[in-house]
């Protein structure tokens, strides 16, 4: 597909020229989490990172490499490492915690609660390896309730970027900001679609898609998946807009609502738990201020299971089809 890059009207200008095509590169999102913590470390002499013994897994050994003084390896004790950054916050640091999001914010919530979130602490929790795309791992390391762990805890933000570049771009941004932060990456790779020039601000959602029919408001890689089913959606002459909502607290509202009561029917998308998750942030939102026809494409109260990235993806009814069918079933309620 061809982009016009000079229009900047147009939200798709900042996406990659190779959008829908078949050899567009696919790149784990943690590998953009990886880039970032060196640039956030080349920043700042104080951002220092910790890691539960998955130092290449998370993609932390890029900056231990370049950093070895401002690593510190815990070992598999996620609920010390969460504790231990918090004291080296209170000193003046910035320490990330990398693990998997199984363990991190799964493991170690308690101490996330009392030691990170309670007192404020300026410690950002990396949870990797989320959603069921982690894949043959199965369903004990298939985080699908982290977002919703971090989402009720008081003082905390969450995000969820969409692919690898932004996922660096997410890092460095939360290490130059105060407060604690819930970063989330995949396993597998996953298109990378946006590029340097592509926007990205914490609390900041950007419509990359323009729509009048319905919005779809997804976070994480399957924001490629909403792209794909608006494009195919546009050959039965249904116009969808599709938002990338990567950050789930503090919720941009306004940029949702003003799609919404442009386009008044909503499909909310996303590899977690649809209790608790980024959809339901919006819809209660959406509940006291423009209630509106809603499908949400997420998982449906059960634990992950092994198999091929994108074979779970359509086995849990999270890919493009399955999105499309939800686009259609919302269109069909709207007033």
């Amino acid at each position: 597909m061809s982009l016009n890059k000079n229009s900047m009207m147009n939200p798709k200008a900042y996406l990659s020229e190779k959008l829908f095509q078949d050899d567009i590169e696919k790149v784990p999102t943690r590998n953009g989490y990886g880039e970032g913590l060196v640039l956030a470390g080349e920043e700042n002499e104080q951002v220092v990172v910790l890691c539960a013994d998955l130092t290449e897994s998370t993609r932390s050994e890029a900056f231990q490499k370049k950093f070895p003084e401002r690593f510190i390896q815990v070992g598999v004790a996620e609920q010390n490492m969460a504790s231990l950054a918090a004291g080296m916050a209170l000193a003046g640091k910035v320490p990330f915690i990398s693990s998997y999001a199984a363990f991190s914010p799964g493991r170690n919530n308690e101490q996330i609660r009392t030691t990170i979130a309670i007192n404020n602490t300026n410690v950002k929790i990396a949870g990797a390896h989320a959603g069921v795309s982690v894949g043959p791992d199965g369903a004990t390391h298939q985080a699908l309730e982290d977002m919703a762990l971090m989402r009720v805890m008081p003082r905390m933000n969450v995000i969820y970027p969409c692919d690898a570049i932004e996922a660096k771009k997410a890092t460095l941004s939360a290490a130059r900001m105060k407060g604690p932060v819930y970063l989330r990456f995949a396993r597998a790779g996953t298109p990378q679609f946006t590029t340097e020039k592509t926007p990205f601000q914490i609390g900041k959602a950007e419509v990359f898609q323009e729509g009048k029919d319905v919005t779809i408001v997804a976070c994480g890689p399957l924001v490629y998946e909403a792209l794909c089913a608006a494009q195919e959606l546009e050959q039965q002459n249904i116009s969808v807009e599709v938002i990338n909502n990567h950050t789930i607290k503090p919720l941009d509202a306004d940029t949702i609502l003003r799609s919404l009561k442009k386009t008044k029917a909503l499909v909310t998308v996303e590899e977690h738990q649809i209790a608790g998750g980024m959809g339901s942030a919006v819809v209660e939102m959406l509940a006291q201020r423009f209630p509106v026809p809603v499908e949400m494409i997420g998982v449906k109260d059960r634990f992950g299971e092994s198999g091929e990235p994108s074979e779970l993806l359509d086995a849990f009814g999270l890919s493009c089809p399955h999105i499309m069918q939800a686009v259609q079933r919302v269109l069909k309620r709207k007033s």
